[in-house]
């Protein structure tokens, strides 16, 4: 059980590091170096779907674990990426494509968005602050 704990917290740090760099700067570094918005928003979107996938894997396999009920900020970051990629991604997309959706803008659905990505990384920081993870 030792290992299977040290493979869970590899993940965890993995998973909590990769969401803030890819906030932090590897987005915002395809918009810069990317002349092509649409292409960088193409490549980010990518990004953060396969960062949604992960974050929601690492938070099910919490649920296993003896003393499950300290992940909870772990489970709330995977709940808000879950619903930002897919609840939220066709109304956006649809935005982007035809102006509005459901009465909202592009704009407005991608800060929607931005800010659920924004709470489910300040969840994960309290988690890495608050938790020894042993």
């Amino acid at each position: 059980m030792n290992r299977v704990r040290s493979l869970f917290r590899v993940l965890l740090v993995f998973t909590a590091g990769s969401m803030w760099s890819l906030a932090a700067w590897v987005a915002p570094t395809l918009f810069f170096a990317q002349p092509n918005r649409e292409l960088a928003g193409v490549l980010a979107g990518r990004l953060f779907h396969i960062e949604s996938i992960l974050c929601a894997c690492v938070a099910l396999a919490a649920l296993v674990l003896p003393g499950r009920g300290r992940f909870i900020w772990l489970y709330l970051a995977g709940a808000l990426l879950s619903v930002d990629q897919w609840l939220l991604r066709r109304p956006m997309a649809a935005a982007h494509a035809h102006g509005a959706a459901y009465g909202l803008t592009f704009g407005a659905w991608h800060g929607l968005s931005a800010v659920l990505y924004a709470i489910a990384c300040a969840a994960m920081l309290l988690l890495v602050w608050n938790d020894d993870l042993r």
